[in-house]
């Protein structure tokens, strides 16, 4: 989000728009999910509509649809991955490694930002059920 909460205007209808949060219903398909959205408004406009997002902004939105993604695939949505991958005692660089999708691929998973792959859902479902099989896809040192 811009920390510069100044009052801007709106590039196409001239409105003043200040800092706030508007409450918006986004659909994927089947899902709906209610999400608070931060955005540049018009003060006298109740809705969504008409205003202005930053990329931080819309970063709320997209791991919303994500979250929406996951549940409407049947894969595990961001908080269930992490919740299995604490229960593994993993972190999320070695739960990378381990699984799959390199380095970074569980911040991305538990942010929202990337959809899980079925491959690495299939993995953590597996082992959620029986963690002690973890052993068997850590190479011995």
């Amino acid at each position: 989000m811009s920390s510069d909460a100044s009052p801007r205007r709106h590039p196409e209808t001239g409105a003043v728009l200040l800092r706030g949060v508007r409450r918006v219903t986004l659909s994927f398909r089947s899902q709906q999910e209610v999400i608070d959205l931060p955005g540049w408004y018009p003060a006298d406009y109740p809705t969504a509509e008409n205003g202005l997002h930053d990329p931080a902004d819309m970063q709320v939105s997209d791991r919303a649809i994500t979250r929406m993604k996951a549940r409407e695939a049947g894969l595990l949505t961001p908080d269930q991955i992490r919740q299995v991958r604490k229960r593994l005692r993993l972190t999320q660089r070695d739960a990378g490694r381990i699984i799959g999708g390199g380095p970074n691929a569980f911040q991305k998973y538990e942010a929202g930002d990337v959809l899980i792959s079925k491959a690495a859902d299939s993995a953590l479902r597996l082992l959620a059920n029986d963690p002690a099989r973890l052993a068997e896809l850590v190479p011995s040192v």
